[in-house]
């Protein structure tokens, strides 16, 4: 019973940090085509924006996460601008020599990996300098579930429920609403979607803060939990990684079933050698997964669907 109690409850842990930590990359790589290796450093930000406004201005945990939300979504607004489309060097490039000097980083895998990762090292070394090495940190609210002679965090088992939530909203936002038809049509092919009248930068600009937004949401939900340090992205860039690997194009439906095989397998190894075993066998499967599966889950389910069509 106990151990059972134990499985469950770090599946759902990890289940939701999975989901959490990789919605946001998921949704700017299915869209854009853009690897972002400063994920994590977006995530980071959310969590000191939250712990700032917590500790420091004194807001209550709901509204600091907020602020945490809403500082990331800024903040990626800031950076799509500026680096991913270059729009602001060139608005200033053609005022000077009337001509642009960027080029936009969609669907430009290696390009986009750089810059971001450039941008990663700057946003470390940029929190390390203006506010230390270390924040105080958020107490973790809720209390633990007491059961046998161990105990977990309510917080962090709750958690589970709000991936859950992420996930129905994020289904809904391209489902059910006109930027998500644009979103969708943008994927499916950029050129007709722009010449039937879509705006394609602007979808690419909102995508990008959406997804940033959604990164800094991990942040600020996971702040009283993790230590505050500038390079806490680092523990979430892995398992995003690795889901959408795993998950494949599918936004929501490959981010769900990742989060959920990956966090058996995660929870199943954590329980029974350690949690260092726990995240080799991630990697381990995203390796595998690569060999055979290189589109993932739902890319396989969709050659499939196709195979059945074409048969019919």
């Amino acid at each position: 019973m106990v151990n059972g109690l134990n499985l469950l409850f770090q599946f759902l842990d990890s289940f939701a940090f999975i989901v959490l930590a990789a919605a946001g990359l998921a949704i700017i790589f299915g869209i854009m085509g853009v690897i972002n290796l400063a994920h994590g450093e977006f995530i980071m930000v959310g969590a000191y924006a939250t712990t700032l406004a917590n500790i420091r201005l004194g807001l209550p945990l709901p509204a600091a996460m907020l602020a945490g939300v809403v500082v990331s979504a800024v903040f990626g607004l800031i950076v799509e601008r500026v680096i991913i489309s270059g729009w602001l060097p060139n608005l200033v490039s053609q005022l000077a020599v009337g001509r642009d000097i960027i080029e936009p980083l969609y669907d430009r895998l290696a390009d986009s990996m750089v810059a971001t990762w450039g941008l990663s090292l700057i946003m470390v070394q940029g929190v390390r300098i203006t506010l230390g090495n270390s924040l105080d940190q958020i107490g973790t609210p809720l209390g633990n579930i007491a059961y046998g002679g161990f105990s977990y965090s309510t917080y962090r088992v709750l958690l589970a429920g709000v991936a859950l939530a992420v996930l129905a909203v994020t289904y809904y936002v391209f489902t059910r609403t006109e930027y998500g038809m644009r979103a969708r049509a943008t994927i499916q092919d950029e050129d007709t979607a722009r010449a039937m009248g879509v705006d394609t930068e602007r979808t690419y600009m909102t995508t990008f803060a959406f997804g940033s937004a959604l990164a800094g949401l991990t942040g600020a939900l996971y702040a009283p939990t993790i230590t505050m340090v500038p390079g806490l992205g680092g523990s979430f860039l892995v398992e995003a990684f690795v889901a959408v690997v795993v998950g494949g194009p599918s936004v929501v439906l490959g981010t769900t079933l990742a989060g959920g095989l990956l966090g058996m397998i995660n929870a199943v190894f954590s329980n029974l050698i350690g949690t260092f075993f726990g995240r080799i066998m991630l990697l381990l499967t995203a390796i595998v997964m690569i060999r055979f599966l290189p589109e993932g889950i739902t890319g396989y389910v969709e050659r499939l669907r196709e195979r059945r069509q074409e048969g019919a």
